[in-house]
């Protein structure tokens, strides 16, 4: 037996993972590839997650009843990043629009890219606490979105 099948054997032997994995067949030819892994994606994944994660404290810390709230320091240096967020979201969307490749991510990249400058506007118009909760609920939420739609497996197109 040659050293090569000798490993191969041993490593189906010791991890059942490897062996599942073998089995499986080869993703065809034109299956949809996800981007998540790439640089300017997961990019956006993480600025996005730290961002819904500095609302979720702002909600938890009860910002809500501060009227001057978004006066503060605090939310312009967050609304620069949601810019920075926005603009990526938009590069994120001409990207997949040059390659012609996956027309629902492309599309929600450019309403998520869209909707963040309206989200941070309506934190700042927010004139009472429920109007401030409201706002800053569908900020996390559109946050959490830009997450999920780069994380999520890639569907055949339809």
């Amino acid at each position: 037996m040659s050293c090569g099948v000798a490993l191969a054997v041993s490593l189906l032997l010791s991890d059942p993972n490897v062996a599942m994995a073998a089995a499986l067949p080869p993703p065809a030819a034109d299956a949809p590839v996800s981007v998540a892994g790439e640089p300017l994606f997961a990019d956006i994944v993480a600025r996005s997650g730290a961002l819904k994660g500095v609302v979720q404290g702002w909600i938890e810390a009860g910002v809500v009843e501060q009227s001057d709230f978004a006066a503060g320091a605090a939310f312009s240096g967050f609304r620069t990043q949601a810019a920075e967020l926005a603009a990526l979201d938009m590069q994120g969307h001409v990207i997949l629009k040059e390659r012609g490749t996956d027309g629902d991510l492309k599309c929600i990249l450019r309403g998520i890219a869209e909707d963040i400058p309206v989200k941070v506007a309506a934190v700042e118009a927010a004139a009472t606490p429920a109007e401030r909760r409201v706002a800053l609920d569908e900020l996390a939420y559109l946050l959490n979105d830009n997450v999920e739609v780069i994380t999520a497996p890639p569907q055949p197109e339809v």
